[in-house]
């Protein structure tokens, strides 16, 4: 296991917090593992599973940063850089609004889309990756005075990672990759957190959402998977909906701080759930 990989992506619900809980559940054996919704990756970061791995995410931008990390990581690094530099209020929105010409941004080439994604991830708000009804990325930028928009070390140890190992990438809906998985297999589901109250939703990471229908429908592939023997660990909000949903499974009850309100002296301490079929 490599110690030096972190998360290339800053993510607004992603699970280092949780680690030190969730690492302690991780299956004492499994052959291949699955992450349908990767978003920062801090679990499988942590886990760097050695057998076939299957990455997935709905968000196509969050992919296309993986594949260029594997593939081109010099020259996303050269393009980081030039965003490093030029960084400032004025360049953050114009980066920020060149998806509003659509045409134009589907001719943008994969590095430069994924330099855009990592250097908007680095420098906007908490790290929230959000996109309104028209699939514009629309989070404003962050008051930092000195982010770390190009960890050049980070990127090429993780390019390295990639390379050595059997990872399958993919774009698509969750149930489509996990068709895949058989018995022994171990998927891990950080799914979109159903949201606890009305200004809590954070499930805009795609023009599409995550609804209280896609969490009804993770709950019937769950049981699919637990009826193939597949293992399964979730993370998910700690509200009555969820623990009614998967009462037939282990949940356990973990504390976590969330820093999306921007008000520092409000983020009080909160708890998530970890759900297992084992």
């Amino acid at each position: 296991m490599d110690n030096n990989l972190k998360p290339v992506l800053k993510w607004a619900g992603g699970k280092r917090q949780l680690i030190k809980y969730i690492k302690n559940d991780y299956p004492q054996k499994f052959n291949n593992y699955f992450e349908p919704f990767i978003g920062g990756g801090s679990v499988f970061f942590d886990l760097q599973p050695k057998k076939k791995t299957y990455i997935n995410d709905f968000n196509p931008e969050i992919i296309n940063v993986y594949e260029t990390i594997k593939n081109s990581p010099n020259e996303l690094i050269q393009k980081l850089e030039k965003h490093n530099k030029n960084h400032s209020k004025e360049y953050y929105y114009t980066i920020r609004n060149l998806d509003r010409d659509e045409v134009a941004f589907s001719h943008i080439d994969n590095i430069s889309k994924a330099a855009r994604t990592i250097y908007l991830n680095r420098t906007c708000y908490n790290g929230l990756f959000r996109v309104n009804r028209k699939g514009y990325f629309n989070t404003p930028m962050g008051r930092y005075v000195n982010p770390l928009i190009c960890d050049k070390d980070n990127i090429m140890n993780v390019s390295s990672y990639f390379n050595s190992s059997k990872i399958n990438f993919s774009c698509g809906d969750f149930s489509k990759i996990l068709l895949k998985a058989k018995e022994k297999d171990f998927v891990y589901l950080d799914p979109p957190y159903f949201p606890i109250s009305e200004t809590s939703s954070f499930t805009d990471y795609t023009k599409i959402g995550f609804t209280k229908d896609d969490q009804i429908r993770l709950l019937e592939t769950c049981n699919l998977l637990n009826d193939k023997k597949v293992l399964f660990m979730q993370s998910n909000s700690d509200c009555d909906f969820i623990w009614e949903l998967y009462q037939d499974y282990k949940i356990e009850r973990v504390p976590v701080k969330r820093y999306i309100n921007s008000k520092g002296n409000e983020r009080t301490q909160l708890f998530e759930l970890i759900i297992r079929n084992y």
